[in-house]
This record gives structure tokens, C-alpha cells and sequence, in this order.
């Protein structure tokens, strides 16, 4: 596999970065430079993903760059709405989710990818950095948004992770309405796998673009979230579970450090544990935001596995690392920060 070098970039960090270098030289979270960012630090900030891969501007067409670009701003917004307003983190993070899982052009909800045999099963998991409680739901096919679905589990209390069959018979038990699986097919996805099996393709090489959708938020409150879903990897076959709605690898968030969601080659952010490792190494070893991101995804490189994450600390704005040529991403703050990009170089 062909690992691209480390892309970062500081997202309205009181100085200005230029990668990983340059990046440990932010304030960590104690002293007189960390008190003066805190004093100026938004009262709400928002961070979004759409996914991470091979992403290039010569691949990318006028009307497509403005399509994601349009789709990321009306998720970002969906979330800013909620945090303007005095709502939750979590509020925010299903405000952002859910439309992403709605639109074709991402790799959860509606326009997942097939798995081997055809069908759409999706995975989504919600944290709380308030009270780290967390719910998570894999090898769903009947529920529309699973980002509600894990937010349901969360909010029940009696496990954190549920599957397949036993996720569904909860989500009807909860009042969820089961639709139809042709709600989740597209015919771009049905292509992508058929491709993959003429060819005899790998998942890596059909999903050069990692779709997952995710996003992290702090609101007026000072309380953290974390959310992520994802339709996987084409051509998964077994049940696979990826990083996504795996509390710790895909998607993690404590007040005391920071929130995470991920996007990548899921097996090896499993293996690091990247979400959590990002934030252990903020609370643990005084890491800023950037280095602590920075350095786990270099590991993630290391091993042979490519992606990104996003990042929120519990001040500042968001920030994001990855080892791909890009990723869909969007901030925003209190502050009136607002932006979206797609491109590494953004």
C-alpha cells in the first residue's frame, strides 16, 4: 500500500502551523500561553468529516467539488444551528449526521457501500465526553439513520454496543420504523462492487475515498461529543466490523482531553486504538490537539494504514491530521469561523 505523507493543518489555533514540526510547538494545556488561548477560545466549536482518501483536485470536477462542498456546509450548519442555540454537543452531532447519512454522496446511510453479498449493513457510535457514556450499533440494515440508533443505546444504558439482528429488534422495541433496504442502494455503490469482484480488486483499491461521516463538538456548556457512522468497506464479507463504531478506535470523547472520530482503513486504527490513544496522550502527556493527532496517524502510516481524524479539545477549534491526499471536512465556531474543504493543502 502506498502511504502519502503526513497532510495537517491547525484550524484557528492561536499560531500558525505548518505541519508536524512546527505543530509541538503549540501551548500545552498549562502555563501563561495555554491560559491566554483558553481566555480567547470559543464558547461553542464544531468539527465535520465526510471521509478521507484519495481525494485530488484533478479528479474532482467543478460540479462535484461544489456538490460536497454544499452537502459539508449544510451538515456544518445543521450543527451550528443546535450549538448557536445553547443545545447539546450530542444534539449537534446528530443534527450534522443525520443529513450526511441521508445523502448518497457518502459512505453512510443512504449510499453505503455492498458488502460481498450485496447488501448495505451500517455502523454508527456516539460518545459523551461528559459522562463517557456511549452507544454503538454494527451490521445494521433496516434503520435509516444509525446515528439515532446509537444515541438510542446510549440513552438506554443497559449495554453500549449492539449488533445485527438483536440492534434491529432494539430499535423496534425503542420505536424506530424499519425501511426498506432499497433506501440504502445506490447504483454507484452496486458498480464500485461489481468492479471489485470482475476485477478482482481489493477493498483498499475500490475505496480509495474512506466516506465515513463524523463529528466532534464542544457546547456552551464546556461538554464534549463524538459521533460516527459508516456503510464500511466494499465487498466486506463476514460480519466485519470496521473502526468507526468501535468505542476507543473510531470515535472517543472525554471532557478531560479531547474528542475524536475517525476515518480510515479501519483495521488499523483498531489495532491503535486511535481515538482514544489521541486523547490519552492529551490528558496523560500534555500533547496539544495537532502533535497528539499527528503522532498516531504517522503510527497509523507506519503499520500500512491510511486516513484521518478530527480532532476537538476542550478549548480551541478543531483540528485535523491525515496521511491521504485529502478529506471532506468543515468547522466552525462561536467566533464566526465557518468553513469547509476538501483538499490536503486547504
Amino acid at each position: 500500500m502506498s502511504i502519502n505523507p503526513l497532510r495537517t493543518l491547525v484550524w484557528g489555533l492561536a499560531l500558525p502551523i505548518a505541519g508536524i514540526g512546527a505543530a509541538s510547538a503549540i501551548a500545552h494545556p498549562h502555563g501563561s500561553q495555554a491560559s491566554r488561548a483558553e481566555a480567547e477560545s470559543p464558547d461553542w466549536a464544531l468539527a465535520i468529516h465526510g471521509g478521507a482518501g484519495t481525494i485530488e483536485r484533478a479528479n474532482m470536477t467543478a460540479e462535484q467539488d461544489a456538490a460536497y462542498r454544499a452537502a459539508l456546509q449544510a451538515a456544518l450548519d445543521a450543527g451550528v444551528a443546535v450549538l448557536a442555540s445553547g443545545g447539546s454537543a450530542m444534539d449537534a452531532i446528530e443534527a450534522v449526521i443525520v443529513p450526511m447519512e441521508d445523502d448518497p454522496k457518502f459512505n453512510a446511510g443512504r449510499g453505503a457501500v455492498f458488502t460481498w453479498d450485496g447488501t448495505n449493513e451500517l455502523d454508527a457510535a456516539v460518545m459523551d465526553g461528559k459522562t463517557r457514556a456511549a452507544g454503538a450499533v454494527t451490521g445494521v440494515k433496516r434503520i435509516r439513520n444509525p446515528i439515532q440508533l446509537a444515541r438510542a443505546v446510549m440513552a438506554d444504558g443497559r449495554h453500549v454496543f449492539l449488533s445485527g439482528q438483536g440492534a434491529e429488534t432494539f430499535a423496534l422495541e425503542a420505536g424506530f420504523a424499519p425501511t426498506d433496504a432499497s433506501w440504502f442502494a445506490t447504483k454507484r455503490r452496486r458498480e464500485a462492487l461489481e468492479r471489485m469482484k470482475a476485477d478482482r480488486l481489493s477493498a483498499l483499491d475500490v475505496d480509495h475515498k474512506f466516506g465515513t461521516v463524523g463529528a466532534v463538538a464542544r457546547d456552551v456548556a464546556g461538554n464534549l461529543a463524538a459521533g460516527t457512522s459508516t456503510g464500511g468497506l466494499t465487498g466486506k464479507r463476514w460480519g466485519r466490523i470496521g473502526d468507526a463504531p468501535i468505542i476507543g478506535a473510531g470515535t472517543y470523547a472525554d471532557n478531560r482531553s479531547c474528542a475524536v472520530s475517525a476515518t480510515g482503513a479501519g483495521e488499523y486504527f483498531i489495532r491503535i486504538g486511535v481515538a482514544r490513544e489521541i486523547c490519552s496522550r492529551m490528558r496523560l502527556a500534555g500533547e496539544d490537539a495537532q502533535t497528539a493527532a499527528d503522532t498516531v496517524i504517522t503510527e497509523v502510516g507506519e503499520l500500512g494504514g491510511d486516513g484521518g481524524v478530527i480532532v476537538l479539545a476542550p478549548e480551541g477549534k478543531g483540528v485535523f491530521s491525515i496521511n491521504t491526499a485529502g478529506m471532506y471536512r468543515g468547522r466552525a465556531a462561536s467566533d464566526g469561523t465557518s468553513d469547509v474543504a476538501i483538499y490536503g493543502d486547504e
